[in-house]
């Protein structure tokens, strides 16, 4: 029998601790969310839905995104026992650089749609963090500013890197002009996009009469009443606008469409090869045979696998089920990048289980933008920098360099009807 009693009063005050309650609302915010999950929810609460729809949406029916993530779900690790990790090494050298976790802030454009501070608190945070930056030609902040922020920034444990994403566009000397820039200030390697010769069909925008810059509508009206503060720090800042492009007004796709040249070819990336000094990545690969003929061929050093981000093609291949068979077919000696989807830091360990020597977080970054300005940034990285920790103590290994692919297996919900021909398609 279980012995009753009063209750003690003097235990039940040992009990009754508090915590001081946080005032500062962003910082209870962001010490509250826990995953990427938690940051998205709270930068939906605060972001209008055109601004966050552009973020959080795909093309078309959103499938490849979908299945991205799927993917990443389906991961089963196996973990070693008996094999402590008290000492971790999450660091890297990639593309002749270092790195201190294994990923770096992909580059997005009208970045500071989501929030004002856009591309200035991406780049500081991940110079803080030790981690690449990578600018888009679509960004909001020019070349020069960004590189400025970069230096600025107390360094981490590896200095703050820079890099460019240069789409080709209509007018030739646009594009080398921008290349040019980036090289005279100081970034050390080229992202040259090539999944983008037009725009894929971003059905949330259309709906939402979404367009840059954002227009004052009925609709936007009603929808900014619950936050107030996003519209305040849009008019009272410098207008949104790009930093390397001079047009402007217009839906997503028509701005794209008016800019890209849709004749994209290898001639293209030859010239840029000659015009850029520094590391060259040939950013959304889908197939083996593409990523092995640049290798072969074209003289770049490296390859980003990615769909961008389920926001061209539709149905396009998962950048995660290509990886391992783009590993085997260029061997160790050329950098393979992922991207498009990876929401925790143990997709980020999963790639790199499986041959990936680097992986690139948009939509992740962006969520933890919106959330709250720089500060989210910091919490985007905190997150995902706990979790590979953890991820890789719970594997038994203590450093990137251990991780191996019998460390995962990719589990499969869509299976090919025809094996051989899905194959055939890969190469």
């Amino acid at each position: 029998m279980v012995q009753r009693q009063l209750p003690n009063p003097v235990e039940i005050f040992e009990l009754m601790k508090f915590k001081a309650p946080e005032l500062d609302g962003t910082k209870r915010r962001l010490e509250g969310a826990l995953t990427i999950s938690d940051l998205r929810t709270i930068a939906k609460r605060r972001t209008p839905k055109a601004a966050f729809d552009y973020t959080d949406g795909a093309a078309e029916g959103e499938l490849s995104l979908a299945r991205a993530r799927q993917a990443f779900e389906d991961v089963e690790f196996h973990p070693g026992i008996l094999a402590p990790a008290p000492d971790l090494d999450t660091s890297t050298t990639v593309l002749g650089g270092s790195s201190a976790l294994p990923f770096g802030i992909a580059p997005t454009g009208f970045t500071r749609l989501m929030h004002t501070e856009g591309e200035v608190a991406g780049a500081g945070a991940a110079a803080a963090a030790g981690i690449p930056f990578t600018l888009s030609t679509l960004g909001t902040t020019s070349i020069e500013d960004v590189k400025a922020t970069t230096l600025r920034e107390p360094q981490g444990p590896t200095p703050g890197r820079n890099w460019f994403q240069l789409y080709v566009m209509r007018d030739r000397e646009i594009s080398y002009g921008l290349a040019r820039r980036a090289a005279e200030a100081g970034f050390d390697t080229l992202m040259f996009t090539v999944d983008t010769p037009v725009a894929g069909a971003r059905l949330r925008d259309k709906r939402n009469g979404f367009s840059i810059p954002p227009q004052l509508t009925l609709g936007t009206i009603v929808n900014a009443i619950p936050r107030p503060w996003w519209w305040i720090d849009f008019l009272t800042t410098p207008k949104l606008e790009f930093a390397s492009l001079s047009t402007t007004g217009g839906t997503v796709g028509e701005l794209l469409d008016a800019a890209m040249d849709p004749t994209i070819s290898y001639e293209d990336l030859a010239v840029i090869r000659e015009i850029w000094p520094g590391k060259l990545i040939v950013k959304g690969v889908q197939t083996v045979d593409d990523a092995v003929r640049l290798k072969d061929t074209h003289g770049v050093d490296g390859v980003v696998l990615s769909n961008h981000g389920g926001r061209q093609l539709d149905r396009a291949p998962i950048p995660f089920h290509l990886l391992p068979h783009v590993r085997r077919a260029v061997g160790d000696d050329f950098t393979v990048m992922v991207d498009t989807g990876i929401m925790n830091g143990a997709d980020i360990v999963a790639s790199v289980a499986l041959g990936a020597d680097f992986a690139l977080i948009g939509r992740a970054y962006l969520y933890g933008l919106m959330a709250g300005g720089r500060r989210g940034v910091d919490r985007t990285i905190a997150i995902l920098r706990s979790e590979i920790e953890r991820t890789m103590r719970l594997l038994g290994v203590s450093s990137l360099a251990e991780l191996e692919p019998r460390h995962v297996t990719q589990l499969t919900r869509m299976v090919p009807v025809d094996p051989a021909a899905a194959e055939l398609a890969a190469r």
